[in-house]
This record gives structure tokens, C-alpha cells and sequence, in this order.
């Protein structure tokens, strides 16, 4: 879990646009962050797995 003092500063905007970095918005993560889906890898695979990402399937062979 991020601690909140970095996520309530990542909502204040950057004096750069640099120093702006992706956050999950679900947990506050930052590594790990897939754009595409705009959550991290962790939110991304337990909303997934319930079918809560829509055109994303659990692949199995």
C-alpha cells in the first residue's frame, strides 16, 4: 500500500512535467503501472480474474 502522503501529493500538479508519475488509482502503487488499463499489475489481475475488466479473458491451453 503507497502511503498517503504520496498519493495526496501526486494530485497536486507536478512544478515539472517531468516528475509526473502513473499511480494506480484503486491502491496508490506506482511500479507495475500499465497504462492500457490505467491500474496496477496487482488491481489489474484480481479485477480480471473476477471479470471486472471488460475484453479480458483468464487464457488457458
Amino acid at each position: 500500500m503507497a502511503r498517503k502522503a504520496l498519493i495526496e501529493r501526486q494530485k497536486q500538479q507536478p512544478k515539472f512535467k517531468v516528475k509526473f508519475h502513473n499511480r494506480c488509482p484503486i491502491c496508490g502503487r506506482s511500479r507495475g503501472f500499465l497504462r492500457r488499463f490505467n491500474m496496477c499489475r496487482i488491481c489489474f489481475r484480481e479485477l480480471a480474474g473476477e471479470g471486472k475488466v471488460p475484453g479480458v479473458r483468464k487464457s488457458s491451453w
